[in-house]
């Protein structure tokens, strides 16, 4: 399947791929970028929905395991 991009995809794109390999939550590479949390979120599912290969999200553990000493 041959998926050409628009500017602005590729725009968009090229920030959802920036904030997956420098393993940052969106909401605060959106932050640094001066970019909308909204706006990368509505770009993520639109290019989904294309069918572009969008990166996956880096989701920080919100857990963590700890061990209780007696």
């Amino acid at each position: 399947m041959n998926h050409e991009l628009n500017a602005m995809q590729a725009f968009w794109l090229g920030h959802l791929y920036h904030a997956s390999v420098t393993q940052r939550p969106l909401s605060q590479y959106a932050a640094q970028q001066g970019l909308t949390l909204a706006d990368l979120l509505r770009w993520e599912k639109r290019l989904n929905v294309r069918g572009l290969p969008v990166p996956p999200r880096h989701r920080p553990a919100r857990f963590v395991q700890v061990a209780v000493a007696p």
